[in-house]
């Protein structure tokens, strides 16, 4: 037997039957099950399923409390529990409070430079990782009625900057092309495996949250040029298996990305969630509202009464609702339950006569 690496080696021994996330980390919140939805006109899941295919919902969504998270605690891509220390690639994260989240350890390099990743780069051994526990204990959490979707973190791009300084992987770009692509392809293969692992293991999966962040607040990190050549062939024969499987494909990139979406659209990704505040939602929406489905926020602000909070959520439905493609993002600035139930009352509601109305079906 080949010895186990020993960032591997906790993955490895690890009992997935049980519960590994710190109470109050953001993995452990969505990994809560969620209540369930009122009966609705037709499934939740079914609903969700046409906005994210452009083929008429009946009501808008709303993006996140209509559908459930499938987060296995079997992928260490970030330390297993979400505190300081090593993911099993042997990179080092640090939780900053106030962002939320982890990064990278500043300084952090698991191999000496780009060139030789083939010769010192601990790749996961999956087969030695107890899926079948996780996905067993995971199931028992996913609300049947809503779609399920694997937040497949730490993309092909993400993954490769987290070895190794952000400078020095952008410098790979130009200096090693060709060991680029290797790299690249390489990951995608581990991330079809990674796929393979959690369809046969999670139950029901309908969807794959991507997750490769691509840009900065002001534009994205490549040409287009150089995104289709090094970034576009890697992802995509990954994203291809995804659709092979008949399974939807979200992206989660962050940064000012717009540039991007004809080929995110030639990926064949359904549905993104851009960064808020850098990318213009009437642009996305204009350009390529028929071709792809977006979800945007609405932010519920703290001093608004319960009508102005319906009433936001009325003109939100008008100004995104005519292809269908668009999901409502509420953010309830105080966290108001009562407010959050009335927005989304009236979003279910006020949507569901509007599309009513838009596909002849009164």
């Amino acid at each position: 037997m080949a010895k186990v690496g020993r960032f591997m080696e906790q993955a490895a021994n690890r009992d997935y039957s049980k519960w590994w996330q710190k109470e109050g980390t953001f993995p452990w919140l969505i990994q809560r099950p969620k209540p369930p939805i009122e009966k609705r006109v037709i499934g939740v899941r079914e609903n969700y399923m046409r906005c994210v295919t452009g083929n008429k919902p009946y009501w808008m969504p709303a993006y996140s409390y209509e559908s459930a998270t499938i987060w296995p605690d079997a992928i260490e891509e970030h330390p297993v529990p979400e505190v300081d220390g090593y993911d099993w690639w042997g990179v080092y994260w640090t939780m900053v409070d106030v962002a939320g989240g982890m990064i990278t350890k500043p300084g952090t390099r698991t191999i000496s430079e780009f060139s030789k990743w083939k010769e010192e780069l601990e790749w996961p051994d999956l087969s030695l990782v107890d899926f079948e526990a996780d996905g067993k204990k995971i199931q028992s959490t996913l609300d049947p009625e809503r779609p399920h979707i694997y937040q497949c973190v730490e993309g092909i791009f993400e993954r490769l900057h987290e070895l190794i300084p952000f400078d020095e992987s952008l410098l790979a770009f130009y200096e090693e092309p060709e060991l680029l692509e290797e790299f690249f392809q390489k990951m995608a293969d581990y991330k079809i495996e990674l796929c393979q692992n959690v369809f046969k293991y999670y139950g029901r999966v309908d969807g794959v949250l991507y997750h490769d962040d691509w840009g900065t607040q002001r534009d994205g990190f490549f040409s287009n040029e150089m995104f289709r050549k090094q970034i576009f062939p890697a992802t995509k024969r990954f994203l291809d298996y995804v659709k092979g499987e008949g399974k939807f494909v979200e992206l989660h990139s962050c940064g000012k990305n717009e540039q991007y979406v004809p080929m995110m659209i030639e990926m064949g990704i359904d549905m993104w969630t851009p960064q808020p505040g850098i990318n213009d939602p009437d642009f996305l929406v204009s350009n390529y509202g028929k071709e792809m489905t977006f979800a945007f926020p609405l932010t519920i602000k703290a001093n608004w009464s319960e009508d102005e909070t319906r009433k936001a959520v009325r003109d939100f439905v008008d100004h995104y609702g005519e292809n269908g493609r668009v999901m409502c993002w509420l953010m309830v600035e105080d966290r108001d339950a009562e407010k959050e139930k009335a927005a989304r009352d009236e979003l279910y509601n006020y949507s569901l006569a509007y599309y009513n109305k838009l596909y002849g079906r009164e």
